[in-house]
């Protein structure tokens, strides 16, 4: 099977875990696609100003690949700035956030592995 990124179900999501703005995600596999294994595989665009609010992870971990532009990474209280091809890993018990305090999209796919 072959598919584009941008085909897959679109959800926007109002100021997501307390941030500013829209969330637009983009679902890159269902979690039944990855055998049950992860529990989000998600392209996420974060428009200028837009931010997902600082949130703890229990029980899992959240990895972040980003792809397009730049942005200011909360992780877990120090601020990071992230840009294209870094990775950052929130592990169970650990908190994180994102914004995009560019002029440009910020774009990154967002994995959630379940905890076996």
């Amino acid at each position: 099977m072959v598919r584009n990124i941008n085909d897959g179900k679109v959800t926007i999501n109002e100021h997501m875990r307390g941030g500013d703005g829209s969330v637009k995600l983009v679902e890159v596999a269902a979690p039944a696609e990855m055998y049950g294994k992860v529990r989000l595989y998600n392209k996420i665009v974060l428009e200028p100003g837009c931010s997902i609010g600082t949130h703890q992870h229990t029980g899992e971990c959240e990895i972040f690949f980003i792809l397009k532009g730049n942005g200011a990474y909360n992780d877990n209280g120090t601020e990071v700035e992230v840009g294209p091809g870094d990775i950052t890993l929130t592990m169970d018990g650990e908190s994180h956030g994102i914004s995009n305090k560019g002029q440009e999209v910020l774009e990154l796919i967002a994995v959630i592995p379940l905890k076996q």
